[in-house]
């Protein structure tokens, strides 16, 4: 029997890196699932976005497990997609018990630099996209006073950061959302909850600008990166962690092991969030 036997999970940005991790452990502990992602390029993102190759593979994954599984292409800035995608799912499967709000993008920029379209295409999709995802799976999970929501924020969720003002806003948002979600749904026995990574090894990461500020250099190789990485955490030998930590935080906030666990808010970051902070380019005069 697994943590999660005879239930059943949508995972928006569900085809790769964390999104992946979750549909596989979700899968490994007995739910069937439901993966949303898109095939097409957001204009502003630097790093290619999931395939439909994507797509298969995860499903394959899932159905080494033994489980059941389908992929729909849809956007979560999109409500009628989400809606169908939840209604097929259910007419799938039978019903929704568990969403994972994943899907999101990662992009720099100074505040005042940044254009109308990338502040739009970053709250829309990481912040307007997760109250989508939960306003498409709460009518049926309150017809069944049943579910579990959780929501992928991030450290930037609780601290600042240069040229993530756009980001910083939409990971803050979401966990006040949660919050939000978490109390209203209460009395429908529904628990929402948010986790906060920190640095994670995912196709997200895995490009020139995010080695160059990671590395803090311009021309930085994926080795400088990683090394990089060492200085992020407080706990020691922890660089850049694989999306699993994420995807097993979620498996214990959506199993009965959490039954009583709602509205919070966990930093899975090697301890990044203890750390002093320190300025990196200090104007002496």
């Amino acid at each position: 029997m697994g943590l999660l036997e005879g239930k059943v999970a949508l995972i928006t940005g569900g085809s790769r890196g964390q999104g992946r991790a979750h549909a596989i452990t979700c899968a490994r502990e007995d739910a069937d699932v439901v993966i949303v992602d898109v095939t097409k390029p957001v204009a502003d993102v630097p790093y290619e976005l999931a395939t439909a190759d994507d797509h298969a593979e995860t499903i394959r994954h899932v159905e080494a497990s033994g489980r059941r599984g389908i992929a729909i292409e849809a956007d979560v800035r999109d409500q009628a997609a989400l809606d169908k995608a939840v209604c097929r799912g259910i007419a799938e499967f039978g019903k929704i018990d568990i969403l994972i709000a994943n899907a999101g993008i990662w992009t720099l920029g100074y505040f005042w630099e940044l254009t109308e379209q990338q502040w739009e295409e970053m709250i829309g999709i990481n912040l307007t996209g997760v109250w989508k995802a939960a306003k498409a799976v709460a009518p049926h999970m309150i017809e069944r006073t049943s579910g579990s929501i959780v929501i992928i924020s991030s450290a930037n969720g609780l601290e600042p950061g240069v040229r993530f003002g756009h980001y910083v806003s939409a990971k803050h948002g979401v966990i006040g959302l949660m919050k939000n979600i978490a109390l209203e749904l209460a009395p429908f026995g529904v628990r929402c909850n948010a986790i906060s990574p920190g640095a994670i090894r995912t196709p997200m990461t895995d490009h020139q600008m995010a080695w160059d500020m990671l590395a803090g250099h311009e021309g930085a190789t994926e080795e400088d990166m990683i090394e990089g990485g060492y200085r992020y955490g407080a706990l020691r030998g922890r660089t850049f962690l694989d999306p699993q930590t994420i995807a097993d935080t979620a498996l214990y906030l959506n199993s009965d092991l959490a039954a009583n666990v709602t509205g919070v808010t966990i930093p899975v970051d090697a301890g990044h969030l203890l750390l002093a902070g320190v300025n990196s380019d200090p104007i002496k005069g």
